[in-house]
């Protein structure tokens, strides 16, 4: 499976609500840095994140999908339901770094509209 394939399966797996789905195209010892905010190490503080921050799950709109080599990065929009109910949107670019065809590092740049 390409690597931009196990992205959008992964990215519809979160948009389904199935974290442990989105979790098993993640290595282990996953590494997310969201720039400029908090970095994730390991499946689990990745685990305890989402069951956070996608209580409902988010809605994407990828606009670009570039793959070379082990990176694949989207760039995009999401919608993410906060803890007052209302819908907020962020534009984002994700670069993920894939190791043996698993998600190992993602380096996040969002920003809300």
């Amino acid at each position: 499976m390409s690597h931009k394939t196990v992205l959008e399966k992964a990215n519809t797996a979160i948009s389904e609500g199935d974290h442990e789905t989105f979790l098993s195209y993640c290595t282990e010892d996953t590494l997310w840095n969201f720039v400029g905010d908090q970095t994730l190490s390991g499946k689990e503080e990745v685990r305890r994140y989402m069951a956070e921050a996608y209580k409902s799950p988010p809605k994407f709109n990828v606009e670009h999908m570039i793959g070379e080599g082990d990176y694949v990065t989207a760039v995009g929009a999401i919608s993410i339901l906060n803890n007052d109910n209302h819908w907020v949107e962020y534009d984002y670019c994700d670069v993920w770094r894939f190791e043996n065809g698993l998600m190992a590092e993602l380096r996040g740049f969002v920003i809300e509209k």
